[in-house]
């Protein structure tokens, strides 16, 4: 082995960007929780001081948002799953029927990459007497047949991630004063906001200011608007 496979051999490259799309949606997750259930408990603070009002919304919002995100990714991944699995069976069925044309088909995948004709044919015969499906479904579809994404482990991943981030505002206006409830809010709403955004940034490789300002302005904008439309329905009820 030479010096520099020795060197990045502790390298995770096999499903390192399945992993990297996981966390980016955990992070997006927190922060849609943090963004939503915040716009709600501030709203309904600006319309009443009743700590139990407050509270009774903010935890329905957190229970629907989260389920809404688990039903929405269960459904989602859940369509994409069905459909792999559809183009699987169908290039599983090519193989069996006609694998000699598969076989040139892969290597002229391997040609418009740059490899030249016979070099290509041999990548093509190689990879197909290891792993047919695997190296077509890769090369032609893009899909990895023995990794496919899970509906449940993305709702649950969603429902956790929402929960997490909207258990922020909550407990925030929770442990304030009735004076001091809508400010404690904002500050550790725009804390975990220039927190998610930074790493989204990091993830994105993207740039950080910029991600952490469009995170925290969308966050104080909500909550602006939802306070002043809580004031005016308190108002016009009260």
């Amino acid at each position: 082995m030479t010096d520099t496979a020795v060197e990045h051999a502790h390298e995770p490259h096999q499903g390192l960007g399945g992993k990297l799309n996981w966390l980016r949606a955990g992070v997006l997750g927190a922060n849609d929780g943090i963004v939503s259930v915040a716009g709600i408990v501030v709203g309904v603070a600006g319309a009443t001081t009743e700590s139990t009002t407050i509270l009774t919304a903010g935890i329905a919002g957190l229970v629907a948002g989260a389920f809404s995100m688990a039903g929405g990714e269960y459904v989602s991944v859940s369509t994409q799953r069905d459909t792999e699995q559809a183009l699987l069976r169908l290039e599983k069925q090519e193989l069996k029927t006609m694998p000699e044309a598969e076989e040139r088909e892969l290597a002229e995948i391997y040609e418009g990459k740059g490899l030249s004709p016979e070099l290509a044919s041999q990548v093509a015969r190689e990879l197909t007497e290891k792993d047919a499906l695997q190296a077509h479904a890769e090369a032609e579809l893009g899909i990895d047949p023995g990794n496919l994404t899970s509906p449940w482990q993305a709702a649950w991943a969603s429902l956790l991630a929402f929960s997490v981030g909207a258990l922020l505002p909550i407990l925030s206006i929770a442990w304030a004063g009735v004076s001091l409830r809508v400010w404690a809010c904002a500050a550790a709403v725009v804390v975990g906001l220039t927190l998610t955004g930074w790493i989204s940034a990091r993830l994105g490789d993207a740039n950080v200011v910029r991600a952490i300002v469009r995170n925290v302005g969308v966050g104080a904008l909500t909550m602006v608007v939802t306070y002043f439309v809580g004031v005016i329905f308190g108002v016009t009820v009260g």
